[in-house]
């Protein structure tokens, strides 16, 4: 499955044979990306090192992502293939298993119709996924004392679609005048009323709890990729308490935090933010070229619809409020973050480069690696800023064969505490532990960013790494996906 052709004249990754080839091409970017030149021995490996995580030794320095899998019950309970995704992630080696799962804390908070969804009805079936991941990481690496996983608990707001109809039923934060109509927003039916924000935060406790009681060590309240927390940290036109001042658009945040404190003690939090956020992005007009462009927001001057973004000349980022969020995060005793970036319901491309977009995106407007310095370099300049959380990196998948090769080099100049890898490990969950060991990857199964795993979903399949899993390969939703590349020229 390699495709090792130029893509607009950008080389793909495994077209560099060596390192120093890599390298040379690096060298060429505009934002610098460390890489060595050689993966240590396991016993001098950096990513093999231990690192505390509020007073619990994690036994090493990879994390997993979690991804949705549109492969729920429609109750919002898991099915097996949702056993075998978590199974997968205690198989991988990672000792950090960040949220596992974006797990809906009601009904109308789910993004897909099988989205899973906390109830009192669904707790033992979720609490079957970390007996699963528990046993599967035990068998391959013996013990799982030094694990530390958590439940991602999420509303997707905006981009919300919980019933069976798949039909979005966004609940938004504010208006946006270039997201409302992709949405059929056209008045302020679908806006949270103060009232009913507040009214959110006992479902997130109650979902914090269950976890809690399930042994999960820990939960992300998500605040990422345009979901409503997200949302929420860029809702500067948004009138009354939780909008338009940093302190009212942090403050559903501080309160669901201090309600999950204050009802779950002892239950540690995380907090997966999308740190700078850029205008839509599309495909390109007439006389645009062949890359994905941004959209003309010159009418929408400043831009006031972003979080970590220059509202005056919004393709460029500014990281003065994830600073301060972040701080904020420490002075409430969270500290532990995992970085990401935007949406990708309209930016992919800047949280997930990849050589081929989903079959709603847009051709790369840039070099994918461009993409992954950036990932990268603004982690580092956050933790930079904020030392004493702790830092799990997002980016890594595209690099490919040299991921080992980058991700020794953060950890090892303490630009990042953790390495976290999502899609990658839906065709090669065993990467980590292949690295750890001292074992050459398998080039076969390396993620190639064909963006099947996207393209699926968004066309109500369930996802999975259509192209180098057998598994996957083998279900009929493959053929229907290769019919989708094939209408979208590739």
């Amino acid at each position: 499955m390699t495709d090792e052709r130029d893509l607009d004249g950008v080389p793909r990754v495994a077209a560099f044979k060596t390192v120093a080839a890599f390298k040379a091409h690096l060298a060429s970017l505009p934002i610098p990306l460390d890489c060595d030149d050689a993966v240590l021995p396991p016993r001098k490996n950096p990513l093999g090192k231990p690192v505390t995580i509020y007073g619990r030794i994690v036994g090493n320095r990879f994390a997993t992502h979690p991804m949705e899998g549109w492969d729920g019950t429609p109750d919002g309970k898991p099915t097996d293939l949702v056993l075998r995704r978590w199974t997968h992630f205690g198989v991988s080696g990672a000792k950090l298993i960040w949220g596992g799962e974006a797990v809906a804390v009601r009904h109308d908070g789910r993004a897909n119709p099988n989205q899973l969804c906390y109830t009192k009805d669904n707790e033992r079936a979720l609490a079957t996924l970390l007996s699963a991941l528990k046993a599967a990481h035990r068998e391959r690496c013996g013990t799982t004392d030094d694990l530390f996983a958590g439940l991602q608990l999420t509303h997707s707001g905006r981009y919300s679609r919980p019933d069976p109809d798949n039909t979005p039923r966004p609940r938004i934060a504010y208006r946006h005048p270039i997201l409302d109509p992709r949405l059929g927003i056209v008045d302020d039916g679908p806006v949270f009323t103060d009232t009913e924000l507040e009214g959110l935060i006992p479902d997130y406790v109650a979902a914090a709890r269950f976890a809690a009681g399930a042994g999960y060590d820990f939960v992300d309240v998500k605040c990422c990729h345009g979901y409503l927390l997200h949302e929420l940290l860029s809702a500067h036109t948004r009138p009354g308490p939780y909008g338009g001042s940093f302190e009212n658009r942090t403050r559903l945040f501080r309160e669901i935090v201090a309600a999950i404190r204050r009802d779950v003690p002892g239950l540690h939090l995380g907090v997966r933010l999308s740190s700078f956020d850029l205008v839509p992005f599309a495909h390109p007009g007439p006389n645009q070229g062949t890359r994905g462009v941004p959209i003309d927001f010159r009418p929408h001057l400043p831009w006031r619809y972003a979080f970590g973004n220059n509202p005056d000349n919004p393709l460029e980022i500014d990281l003065t409020e994830p600073i301060a969020f972040l701080r904020l995060c420490r002075d409430l005793g969270v500290t532990l973050a995992n970085f990401t970036a935007a949406c990708p319901y309209y930016n992919p491309h800047l949280m997930r480069p990849a050589t081929f977009p989903p079959s709603d995106g847009y051709p790369p407007p840039e070099d994918p690696l461009i993409g992954c310095a950036r990932l990268l370099d603004v982690a580092a300049r956050l933790k930079r800023a904020v030392p004493e959380i702790t830092v799990v990196g997002t980016g890594y998948t595209y690099l490919q064969e040299y991921l080992p090769h980058v991700a020794q080099a953060q950890v090892r100049l303490g630009r990042v505490d953790l390495v976290g890898l999502g899609r990658m490990l839906l065709s090669y969950p065993e990467l980590p532990h292949h690295v750890l060991t001292g074992r050459p990857l398998d080039r076969k199964r390396i993620c190639r960013t064909f963006s099947e795993c996207t393209t699926a979903p968004r066309n109500h399949m369930v996802s999975g790494c259509f192209p180098l899993d057998p598994f996957y390969k083998a279900r009929p939703e493959a053929e229907a996906v290769k019919a989708l590349k094939k209408k979208a020229g590739r």
